[in-house]
């Protein structure tokens, strides 16, 4: 199984009572796979897991489950270590577990390697490597992450190193079979398509999911002139909805969309600014009417 096209990394929604917006959640994924998604990310970053209780995080599960057993879409969870993973045993609509690099101890590739050898050993689902240095401060090279597509159970890798450089270029130049590269970093998917990833998992997609599926419709399918203009557009939109943390931007434009009852966030996240709000919105609506 090579994991292609686009998965949407989904926000938790509240209510304004502060508790996750189930139905709201719900909308937001069927919207997604209408618009062509491949998949679902669910207890993603963007979902701010690490600020639900384990009841909540659950119910989140369990709505995007359902939404990707109706329509037998992928669904990717976040999940970072050996008793997250364990739990998705019995939830047979995973097709994958999204695992970060271990962050801020930097243990070197050495230690990153056997790392994800043992997460793979232990889980019941595949693995996709969630590559981010500038969050975790562990760097990965070409070869490393050539290492990392070998080991059994690893599947892909949401790639997200913060820029295109030469690790960049000799990694995606020769990519194992059966191994997916999906773009992680927003402005950048456009890009890493042209340079041959499978797909991308964009928090942006959200907010606009056809344009992100038709991006990378055009990539795959060779049409250049299409691709670049479409992904100049989205690389706007992505730069202004992450102009502040994600997902404060994300959520504020849903909100102001009517998609979400509230665009609120938990601790230690804090609302996005008007206008940051503003200025994503605007891109938006550029984009909704180059699209007509």
């Amino acid at each position: 199984m090579t994991l292609t096209g686009l998965y949407v990394p989904l926000i938790t929604p509240f209510d304004l009572a502060g508790r996750v917006a189930t139905d709201a959640l719900t909308a937001l994924a069927t919207d997604a796979l209408d618009a062509g998604a491949a998949g679902l990310v669910a207890l993603g970053t963007t979902g701010e897991p690490a600020a639900l209780s384990d009841e909540e995080r659950g119910g989140v599960l369990d709505a995007l489950a359902a939404v990707c057993r109706a329509r037998r879409a992928h669904l990717l969870v976040g999940a970072n270590s050996v008793e997250a993973l364990r739990a998705l045993a019995d939830r047979p609509e995973v097709t994958a577990a999204l695992c970060l690099v271990p962050p801020f101890l930097r243990p070197g590739a050495a230690g990153v390697l056997a790392y994800f050898t043992h997460l793979a050993q232990v889980s019941p689902v595949p693995l996709v490597v969630y590559h981010v240095p500038y969050r975790t401060g562990q760097q990965l090279c070409a070869s490393d992450l050539r290492q990392l597509a070998g080991l059994p159970g690893v599947i892909g890798v949401k790639y997200a190193s913060g820029g295109i450089d030469g690790d960049t270029v000799d990694f995606l130049a020769d990519i194992r079979p059966g191994f997916a590269v999906l773009g992680g970093e927003d402005p950048l998917i456009s890009p890493l398509l042209a340079l041959g990833a499978h797909g991308a998992i964009a928090a942006s997609a959200q907010v606009a999911p056809a344009d992100f599926v038709q991006l990378v419709a055009h990539w795959h399918a060779g049409d250049v002139v299409r691709g670049r203009s479409l992904g100049h557009r989205l690389a706007g939109l992505a730069t202004a909805l992450f102009a502040e943390p994600n997902p404060t931007v994300i959520k504020s434009v849903l909100h102001a969309r009517g998609r979400i009852p509230t665009a609120a966030v938990r601790l230690p996240l804090v609302p996005a600014g008007p206008d940051a709000a503003r200025r994503a919105l605007r891109h938006l609506d550029e984009l909704t009417s180059a699209s007509r």
